[in-house]
């Protein structure tokens, strides 16, 4: 007897690393300077889930003008500097993925090298079996488009009928919906709001879970095959 999945595709950001308040508060923070004001919450509307590259292009739309050079990296810079003192796991994550025997991989919109930081920072990275897939590396289209969760079950050898995506944003749940597979919406990690449940529900998570416990039980009543 096999478990409902063959594969698990963890988003990152919200979802492995408890990192989108430290990504938004300084997205805020960078955004205000530059004379776009934003509060944390503004931040976290508009560009969680989404490639650093989208970012660009709806911060230009807000402003009215391109988006002033030299922005997505320094808020990559600020990013890596606060997360050396401060990024932190997000809840469970550990213990669920220590409890699974499922293949696994990641597959957000960050770039690969600071997903590789977290994982080592977390003592993780040789957990997974597969890749780093990253939108804004792999793929033309980020989330909510499907391609790079499509991607990453191609190069896994595994049907997106078989896999698991665990998201924590509605950009990503549209994305794993579009891909065919059953979506987990997570909100486990510091960001979640009052509605961000309602939200994962909204754009199609066949489950939402408020912590990994929650997660890890509901796989356990799935039919086995």
């Amino acid at each position: 007897m096999n478990g409902p999945f063959d594969l698990i595709i963890f988003d990152y950001d919200g979802v492995i690393a408890d990192s989108e308040l430290l990504n938004n508060a300084i997205m805020a923070e960078l955004l205000s300077e530059i004379g776009l004001p934003t509060s944390l919450d503004d931040a976290l509307a508009s560009y969680l889930g989404k490639r650093r590259l989208d970012c660009e292009a709806i911060i230009t739309e807000q402003l009215g003008v391109p988006c002033p050079p030299g922005v997505r990296e320094e808020w990559t810079r600020r990013c890596h500097e606060r997360a050396g003192r401060e990024l932190r796991s997000v809840a469970g994550f550990e213990a669920f993925l220590g409890a699974r025997s499922e293949r696994r991989c990641i597959a957000s919109s960050s770039p690969p090298d600071w997903i590789e930081m977290g994982l080592r920072r977390f003592n993780a990275y040789e957990d997974f079996d597969g890749p780093i897939f990253s939108a804004a590396i792999h793929v033309n289209r980020g989330k909510p488009h499907p391609d790079l969760f499509l991607f990453a079950a191609q190069v896994m050898n595994v049907a997106p009928s078989r896999t698991l995506v665990i998201e924590d944003s509605p950009t990503g749940v549209l994305a794993g919906v579009a891909a065919g597979m059953t979506v987990a919406g997570l909100c486990a990690g510091g960001h979640v709001r009052n509605g961000h449940a309602q939200g994962l529900a909204s754009a199609g998570a066949h489950q939402v879970f408020d912590s990994y416990a929650d997660l890890e039980a509901w796989i356990a009543t799935e039919p086995q095959t």
